[in-house]
């Protein structure tokens, strides 16, 4: 495996992490931020808003594109928090660790570490944020995977079962005010949900759901990026009614989302949410049933 500094998009203090089968990329001049994963010459799976690229120091924050961290619930302010300036970048271990300076608007600090796999595409991207601040504060971590336009967002609910023999609720479907279940670009199955990203539709559409096995998958141009996250605990412990996963999309982007439970850190205390990525080709799902999902997706997610 190798790590090397780079020049990416304009970015000149950028690192490519590979093992020659995949790469990822990072930047140190905003962020923290991984603006590329995919296979070695293969496309990127994350959205780049190529007005935005090589530029930093921005007043407000910028969707600029990529993989970022951020707090929830959301916030309409502090969840915003501007992510412009200069990222440390450290490697170690055959692993890439990206440090924000502490930001002034939360008092938090924020990191993403990359390690790799040496071999195959298996990456584990571990996110942490501490209390650089004086006060405590409620949150809740918040990965947001933010996906190059075209493709299909896959997520798979708890096991089902059947009636009478499981009498008690599963998991929670969440919706948000502009949340429209008749719009196209949802299919709503038994086992699944999944979510179109259409370019030429500006309508936002949002979901949540819990998975204590969550994972989500965004398949694109014959392959599909999986990402996958370990829920402790039960749904009432998580933001915006028991959400571990949720997805969102526009005309720009799909985002696929993980989020830990609320936690109160207080001064000096931090926390890690882990996810572990992976990508695969050769990937041809036929019609968006739960049979078909279940043979193609079904085995690169444990299922």
């Amino acid at each position: 495996m190798t790590v090397e500094k780079i020049n990416y998009r304009g970015w000149a203090n950028s690192y490519r992490i590979s093992n020659g089968e995949v790469e990822a990329i990072v930047t140190g001049d905003v962020g923290p931020r991984v603006m590329r994963y995919g296979f070695v010459g293969g496309q990127n799976f994350f959205r780049e808003f190529e007005e935005q690229l090589g530029r930093s120091g921005e007043p407000d924050w910028q969707p600029r594109g990529g993989h970022r961290l951020w707090v929830g619930p959301e916030d309409p302010v502090k969840s915003y928090a501007p992510d412009n300036g200069p990222v440390a970048i450290t490697v170690h271990d055959n692993a890439v660790l990206c440090t924000e300076p502490v930001e002034a608007l939360t008092g938090l600090e924020k990191q993403i570490e990359l390690r790799m796999a040496a071999a195959r595409t298996n990456i584990e991207v571990v996110h942490r944020i501490r209390n650089a601040g004086t006060e405590p504060y409620r949150l809740a971590p918040w990965a947001l995977s933010m996906m190059a336009r075209g493709g299909h967002g896959v997520h798979g609910f708890p096991p089902r079962g059947t009636h009478p023999e499981m009498l008690a609720p599963t998991n929670p479907l969440v919706m948000w005010a502009f949340t429209d279940l008749s719009d196209p670009r949802w299919t709503l199955l038994k086992r699944h949900m999944v979510l179109r990203q259409d370019p030429a539709n500006p309508v936002p559409q949002k979901l949540g759901t819990f998975n204590s096995k969550t994972w989500g998958a965004y398949v694109l141009n014959g392959e599909a990026f999986v990402k996958r996250f370990d829920a402790p605990g039960d749904p009432s412990a998580y933001p915006d009614f028991g959400c571990s996963y949720e997805t969102f999309t526009n005309a720009d982007i799909l985002e696929l989302e993980t989020l830990g439970p609320m936690t109160t850190l207080q001064p000096s205390e931090s926390l890690t949410h882990t996810e572990r990525w992976s990508c695969h080709r050769g990937i041809a799902i036929e019609r968006w049933t739960d049979d078909e999902i279940d043979r193609v997706l079904g085995p690169l997610v444990g299922m």
